[in-house]
């Protein structure tokens, strides 16, 4: 025999023995079932326990490839069939996520996998799966706010009392007092708004107003104003019925545009603006703007026709509270038109500038 034809009929052999051990692994993976956490793994189409033939180095390449074609050609179904055999095992007694809670277990889960889990039968518990409550908070109790109600309530009646100047001057044209006072009583919607502004100099009262308003909101941030307003001081005494709105402007400007109408044809306006600048949380440099304006002379108080006056206003003041703050500033006063001839004809001239000194709080 050649030894071309020896080589040959080794093969033959060798693959014959390949397959008989390969028929033999698969009907023992068959009989017994598979380890836990095991799993039949394919590697160039063998599986574990099969033998695989020493290569014959004397057989050329192209023969060595063919023997290994033929062998995995000959066990597919083999393969198939273990893998499917083997049944899944329960989840290991120490997992995590088993040991936890229903309730517990959903915080380390994705947002929708509660959803996923109320679908799904509940196992090994008797509880039906329609008895979880997808509300996630229900039966969560909140901590008790003391005095958060009051301020979230819209028709929560509070009161205020602000002295916002409450001042003593020095003058040009002499020193005296001065005070702006306002306070209010109401819910958000609708308030009692009362308002006194006035000054004592030489001694004597020289001008004082009272108005009582009622105030109403009519946007955020601003509100409406209906009531009256009582002139005291020199001269005769004047009445007035009063209309205007008061808010908060852009960039927190605070604003304040009313009108007056009085007997014998009288009416009068008058128009503020304040801002406050914080240089620090506490130092805060508030300016004011404030104007005058009447619609007919009024000689027994010295008031010209138009506009009768205007002032600009710099106080700086130090918050030791919200509620308690000392300040100084400086304001001028201009007097034009004909009530500039009657400060003239008293004595004084169009022109003023006062240093003050006072005390703001509120209440």
């Amino acid at each position: 025999m050649s030894p071309r034809h020896d080589i040959r009929n080794r093969l033959w052999v060798r693959l014959l023995l390949a397959v008989l051990a390969g028929s033999a692994s698969a009907a023992h993976a068959q009989e017994t079932p598979a380890a836990a956490g095991g799993s039949a793994t394919m590697a160039g189409g063998s599986m574990p326990g099969m033998i695989m033939p020493e290569p014959v180095s004397e057989a050329p390449p192209h023969a060595a490839s063919q023997v290994h074609t033929d062998a995995s050609a000959a066990t597919p179904s083999t393969d198939h069939a273990s893998m499917h055999d083997t049944e899944p095992q329960p989840a290991h007694p120490m997992d995590p996520q088993a040991m936890l809670p229903m309730d517990d277990a959903t915080m380390h889960m994705p947002h929708d996998a509660g959803q996923r889990i109320a679908r799904q039968p509940i196992q090994d518990s008797g509880v039906p799966a329609a008895a979880r409550d997808p509300d996630y908070s229900a039966g969560v109790g909140y901590a008790p706010m003391h005095g958060i109600h009051m301020e979230m309530d819209d028709n929560a009646r509070i009161g205020m009392l602000l002295a916002d100047q409450l001042e003593a001057f020095h003058g040009k044209h002499g020193n005296g007092q001065h005070w702006d006072v306002e306070g209010h009583y109401g819910n958000d919607y609708d308030k009692l708004w009362l308002r006194s502004e006035g000054e004592r100099s030489g001694g004597r009262l020289a001008d004082a107003s009272v108005e009582a308003f009622w105030n109403h909101a009519a946007a955020p941030f601003w509100s409406t104003q209906v009531g009256m307003r009582a002139d005291a001081g020199e001269g005769p005494g004047r009445r007035w019925a009063a209309f205007g709105v008061q808010g908060l402007a852009p960039y927190w400007f605070e604003l304040e545009a009313t009108g007056y109408v009085g007997s014998a044809g009288r009416t009068a306006a008058r128009f503020r603006a304040e801002y406050e600048l914080l240089l620090t949380q506490r130092l805060i440099l508030q300016p004011a703007l404030e104007a005058d304006a009447y619609g007919k002379a009024d000689p027994a108080r010295r008031l010209g026709r138009g506009v009768s006056d205007a002032s600009l206003a710099l106080r700086l003041r130090y918050e030791f509270r919200r509620e308690f703050a000392p300040y100084v500033g400086v304001v001028w006063t201009r007097r034009y038109g004909g009530t500039a001839s009657f400060a003239r004809e008293a004595g004084q001239g169009p022109f003023d500038r006062r240093w003050v000194a006072g005390l703001r709080f509120w209440f």
